[in-house]
């Protein structure tokens, strides 16, 4: 299964890392040189929690935003208590 979230399709992304030496040009020194470029993911803060999903509880892989914007309902309590027998 994939990373990515239910509701905003957000998902782990492709980046590069680049390794510098060197003043800046604005600290007064020839300026930042670039020794190297590595490849990099930026993975999605994807979490699994249960939601309602069509008037159905199941697990969902939601992203951590969507949680803030409020598009994950939860389900509600269950008031359970067990059977006392005496």
């Amino acid at each position: 299964m994939a990373r990515e979230c239910y509701f905003l399709g957000k998902k782990t992304r492709a980046g590069k890392n680049y390794a510098t030496r060197g003043k800046a040009k604005y600290l007064g020194g020839v300026g930042k040189k670039t020794t190297g470029i590595t490849k990099r993911k930026f993975k999605a803060n994807v979490q699994k929690v249960r939601a309602v999903v069509d008037g159905k509880v199941c697990r969902i892989r939601v992203s951590a935003k969507a949680m803030r914007m409020g598009l994950v309902t939860k389900p509600p309590k269950r008031n359970y208590q067990p059977q006392v027998n005496a």
